[in-house]
C-alpha cells in the first residue's frame, strides 16, 4: 500500500464520516501505513480500527463481514484464528488487480456505516 493512497483513504473517511471515527490503513501484513482519530472519537475506536484492518489484511476473506459469515456456525474455527482478529464490520481488504495490498479499518459508527465508509474510501482512492 502506497502512502499516498493510504492518506487519500484516511482523508476520505474523515471527510465523509457522519460522526467521529478512527481509521487505520494497513499494508498487506496488517502493519500501519496511515491512521487518524477524529476529535470526539472514543479511545477504543483506535484499537478496533487497527484490528479490523489487520484482520482484513491477513485473513483470506475480503472483509471482516465475509470472515464472520464464513465461520459463524463453527466455534472451533473461530477459536483457532489469530487472537488479534475481529469479526466486527468495518474491515475491508484493498486490492490492486488480484493482489491484496492492504486493508482499511474504520470504527466509531455502527458497523454497517463503518464498512460503507471503508468501501467508499477504497473506491475513491482508485480514482486518485
Amino acid at each position: 500500500m502506497e502512502l499516498a493512497r493510504a492518506r487519500a483513504i484516511v482523508d476520505h473517511v474523515v471527510g465523509n464520516a457522519s460522526g467521529p471515527v478512527s481509521v487505520f490503513v494497513a499494508d498487506e501484513h496488517g502493519e500501519l501505513v496511515a491512521a487518524a482519530t477524529m476529535d470526539g472519537a472514543a479511545p477504543d475506536t483506535r484499537l478496533n480500527a487497527q484490528r479490523k484492518a489487520y484482520t482484513a489484511a491477513r485473513s483470506d476473506a475480503r472483509s471482516t463481514r465475509e470472515l464472520a459469515e464464513k465461520v459463524r456456525d463453527d466455534p472451533v474455527e473461530r477459536a483457532s484464528f489469530d487472537p488479534f482478529f475481529t469479526f466486527f464490520l468495518g474491515g475491508v481488504a484493498v486490492f490492486e488487480g488480484d493482489e491484496r495490498v492492504g486493508a482499511v479499518g474504520v470504527s466509531g459508527q455502527p458497523g454497517e456505516v463503518d464498512e460503507q465508509l471503508a468501501l467508499a474510501a477504497i473506491e475513491r482512492s482508485v480514482d486518485r
